[in-house]
């Protein structure tokens, strides 16, 4: 029977509230209505039964409308027949209620009654007398699993991440600091680079620009993310360099801070972000969408899923965006990009799932870098706009082809055990021409050199795991053992060019020029090769303890090349990365926990700017300690952690050459809080205080560490407006602290705070579902010099805005 999808107007929640339900959405919904209801049906009514009195404002209107509005304002979920709501309206309901009798006024002559199951609420025939006999057939409406649940916090802490080596959990579960930023709040915001992302994040500086080639980076806790390490699609891995990936294709963004070497292998203690891709969905979705930005930058993209053969068995999700037009800067962007997703149900125990992605971006006259190593007197020139051609020199462009493929299988042993193994393969490519400017005054003046170069990466990992529970003297354990293999190639230049086209100054239109010869040909310079086996056992001893234990061992291997094909260096290594944490459940919705773990960052090769370029370095061991606590009620939530981590310093000395010297500590507070006030205001804020220092080697004892901020804080106001019934208007801000730009603290950049604002109205079209949106970023278009990394600044972007459509039928 064919199952049709519930259009009505709905509005993109936290949680993913959906009448377009994803098979993702579901299952997180679902996951955190047993939370909510703390697993038991009894105690889920006490909690948010017939007990407790809400005071609700849900409008007359369409009954799948006023579903979403009543789920919303009594934080619960339920799960609805979407032929059953289609076409029908309700008298709305004003006043303080129990949730069940709430319920049973709202559906007042609808023909609907409410049910209850473990999972939370689910939309049922009323109970009805035998109508008499006309002799005419009653109809059948189909069932369809329709989604909508509860405005969940921002904190998304019910939802589930992938933890690598400790296993898919929840972010309560999960004993580190974490971030989810889903879908609908990347649609809210509208975002263009990966600090857009993490506005709302206070541990994480933005040292990106929306069209340049440092769109993907930002700083976690004071220290930059390895972009070879510490980036996943699905818990795989891909190189990041100059890539800014099509955000539009993700379900959600996931933040792990502090160590990952144990979850992933090699990579960055600041943290790992992870990218998981949309899935197939289990009902009918088409979607498609429109955008303009500022500039004059278009973008159309559409998305289908669903699932076909006898009872759904194959599921599908295609999603494709085009975008182009001139930046805010007068430069230009052109790019395309394409997803698909796969799944077959082949038995009920054996599940096989694809993903590809590919994109193909390419942008001209984008920001340049500008280099202050060479700064003299200690102050930065007044900062400027970033949004003209003023700094741009003639002839740059960015050029990247992106593509990830993965296919894997999961098998259901046993209740209570699964299988599961995966191969993916991906590549980056890359052709620039970019300028860097060197600042040689406060005056603003400078000497202008042009990199034109191609390069290129390949990453491919095989990794296989068994993931179960059993208990043992009364003790319960939960495993994941794993096997994993990756390989990573690394193509350069093999005659690039690198040569100083001219001078200029910040305030005068910059004329130089250079334009790409061709001819560019790669060689082969470096492979890294990673072998791995990883255990974790977390160790339930009572209702409220449990303690979780695990240990990676790495056997690594670099080999740099020369373009003539000999070794310019090689290593070789073994080492393990152990994880440890205790985790005590306050509450069902609390848990309390702190954690040990070490990271292992591979030695980089120094770039051509180091009097020492080309030279390997050796890999560097981290090590991170953490205490925290996260919550999520009803109508709040909140998250705090302590952390500190000691990791080997890394700088440029007073020669020029890039050195491993001594040890850097970063250590601080970091607290979450978000809640809402009555049924028309959400509130959030976040803070982080950070210390760092030098604190061991042969200089700058004592400095703060380049790049890191003492303060950030963001907080942000969502307001449903009585008046327009549909209408949400947001409005957010992040201070960033001050920064030291070098080891030695002879020069820093100022603290600056950006504003942003967005609006969103939801209305039904002929039986359309339509999301209008539009935001403005950097309000008070706020002039100030951005870190990028150390003795590296560029221009903030400017005040931009952004308005966009979507539609579901």
């Amino acid at each position: 029977m064919h199952q049709a999808r519930l259009a009505v107007p709905r509005r993109p929640l936290r949680a993913g509230l959906r009448l377009t339900p994803l098979a993702l959405s579901i299952q997180v919904g679902i996951a955190a209505a047993l939370a909510l209801g703390a697993s038991d049906p009894a105690r889920a009514q006490t909690r948010a039964g017939a007990a407790e009195l809400i005071e609700f404002d849900v409008p007359a209107g369409p009954l799948g409308v006023a579903l979403n509005r009543y789920a919303q304002q009594a934080g619960v979920a339920i799960v609805v027949d979407a032929g059953r709501v289609q076409g029908l309206s309700t008298q709305g309901l004003k006043g303080r209620y129990g949730v069940d009798e709430g319920f049973a006024v709202l559906l007042r002559g609808t023909g609907h009654a409410i049910g209850k199951t473990s999972a939370g609420y689910v939309l049922v025939d009323a109970p009805r007398q035998s109508p008499p006999d006309t002799g005419e057939p009653q109809a059948t409406l189909p069932v369809v699993n329709v989604q909508a649940s509860a405005e969940a916090s921002p904190h998304h802490l019910k939802v589930r991440v992938g933890g690598g080596a400790l296993g898919a959990r929840t972010q309560l579960e999960t004993p580190l600091s974490t971030t989810v930023v889903t879908s609908a709040d990347l649609s809210d915001r509208q975002v263009s680079k990966l600090g857009d992302v993490f506005a709302l994040d206070a541990s994480v500086t933005d040292n990106s620009g929306a069209y340049s080639s440092w769109a993907s980076y930002v700083t976690v806790r004071g220290l930059e993310l390895d972009w070879q390490n510490a980036y996943r699609i699905d818990g795989k891995p891909f190189l990041s360099y100059a890539i800014t990936l099509p955000y539009e294709h993700f379900e959600q963004i996931e933040l792990f801070k502090g160590a990952s070497g144990f979850m992933y292998g090699f990579g960055s203690p600041g943290g790992l972000i992870n990218y998981v891709m949309k899935k197939p969905t289990d009902v009918p979705l088409r979607r498609v969408g429109a955008g303009l930005k500022s500039g004059n930058v278009r973008e159309a993209s559409v998305d289908f899923g669903g699932r076909a053969g006898d009872d759904g068995r194959f599921g599908y999700r295609l999603d494709a965006v085009h975008e182009e037009g001139r930046t805010f800067n007068d430069g230009r962007v052109d790019r395309d990009s394409v997803s698909l997703a796969l799944d077959a149900r082949l038995t009920t125990d054996l599940l096989w799932d694809f993903q590809a992605l590919y994109q193909t971006r390419k942008t001209k006259g984008q920001t340049p870098s500008i280099s202050v190593a060479a700064l003299a007197g200690g102050v930065l020139p007044s900062s400027v706009r970033g949004d003209d051609q003023t700094l741009l020199s003639k002839g740059q462009f960015l050029e990247t082809d992106f593509g990830f493929y993965s296919t894997g299988l999961s098998y259901r042993l046993s209740p209570d055990w699964m299988a599961r193994t995966h191969y993916s393969h991906s590549t980056s490519k890359r052709s620039r021409n970019e300028s860097i400017l060197y600042l040689s005054n406060a005056a603003g003046d400078y000497s202008e050199n042009r990199s034109d170069t191609r390069e290129g990466h390949r990453f491919d990992q095989w990794q296989g795991t068994l993931e179960g529970r059993l208990t043992t003297g009364g003790i319960g354990h939960e495993l994941v053992v794993g096997l994993s293999w990756q390989k990573q190639l690394n193509d350069y230049s093999a005659n690039g060019v690198w040569a100083l086209i001219g001078s200029g100054n910040l305030a005068l239109r910059n004329t130089n020029a250079y334009y790409t010869q061709g001819g560019l040909r790669l060689y082969r310079a470096g492979d890294i090769e990673q072998k791995a086996v990883f255990v974790s056992d977390t160790a339930t001893l009572s209702a409220r303890w449990s303690v979780l234990a695990g240990v990676r061992h790495t056997r690594y291997g670099q080999h740099d090349y020369n373009p003539d094909g000999s070794t310019q260096g090689s290593y070789r290594s073994s080492e393990n990365t152990p994880t440890l944490a205790l985790m005590f459940k306050a509450a069902p919705d609390t848990m309390i926990y702190a954690s040990y773990m070490e990271s292992l960052e591979p030695g980089r090769t120094v770039g051509s700017s180091y009097a020492n370029a080309n030279r390997l370095l050796d890999p560097m061991v981290s090590k991170q300690y953490e205490i925290g606590v996260k919550t999520e009620r009803r109508t709040w939530s909140g998250t705090a952690a302590l952390f500190r981590i000691e990791r080997p310093s890394e700088y440029a000395n007073a020669a020029n050459v890039l050195v491993q010297d001594g040890e850097s500590s970063y250590q601080g507070l970091e607290l979450g809080l978000a809640g809402r006030l009555g049924v028309r205001w959400q509130l959030q804020g976040n803070v982080m205080l950070l210390d760092t220092s030098y604190d061991k080697g042969s200089a700058n004892i004592g400095n703060r560490v380049a790049g890191a901020p003492r303060f950030m804080a963001t907080t942000r106001v969502v307001y449903n407006v009585p008046a327009i019934e549909r209408l949400r208007l947001m409005a957010d801000a992040k201070h960033t602290g001050d920064v030291e730009l070098d080891a030695a603290n002879t020069l820093g950049a100022g603290s600056h705070t950006v504003f942003n604002v967005g609006a969103d109205y939801v209305m039904d079209v002929a039986g359309c579902a339509t999301t209008l949106r539009a935001s403005i970023n950097n309000v008070t278009n706020e002039r100030f010099w951005e870190y990028q990394y150390a003795n590296w600044i560029k221009p903030a972007d400017p005040r931009s805005v952004s308005v966009s459509a979507q539609f579901d039928f």
